[in-house]
């Protein structure tokens, strides 16, 4: 057990790692909230769960990969990225601007937010003890 919770926190300290994963995030929701094809993939049948669970994601994905950068920072960046997401759907004859979708992106972000296992051991990471500093 004590080599599974290393090997835990060892992914849990790559940055990178996260910081990719929050770019095809952020690629994959966008291009999922503007396309009118349909899509193979397991959904909600109510679309602001999806909102909810894609915003979850992207908070925690967020919090790992730059684990001391500050909510003041990233909580505006998501909700901008969902209202963003939402003013181009309101341009698209398929789609349609919904404030309760932002809404549902709000809790989302909240969700995000709460302590999560790992992300203090994330953010409490010590910099002479990561490859990066070699």
């Amino acid at each position: 057990m004590p080599q599974l919770r290393h090997i835990i926190e060892t992914l849990l300290q790559m940055r990178r790692l996260w910081q990719s994963a929050l770019v095809i995030s952020v690629a994959a929701i966008l291009y999922l909230a503007t396309t009118s094809a349909s899509y193979p993939i397991p959904a909600a049948a109510n679309d602001k769960v999806n909102h909810i669970i894609a915003f979850i994601e992207l908070t925690i994905v967020t919090r790992l990969a730059w684990p001391r950068l500050s909510a003041y920072w990233y909580v505006p960046a998501l909700l901008g990225f969902g209202f963003a997401l939402e003013a181009v759907q309101a341009t698209l004859p398929y789609r349609d601007f919904s404030m309760a979708d932002v809404l549902a992106d709000a809790f989302g972000i909240a969700v995000g937010m709460l302590p999560w296992p790992g992300l203090r051991a994330a953010r409490q990471a010590d910099l002479r003890n990561s490859p990066e500093s070699l």
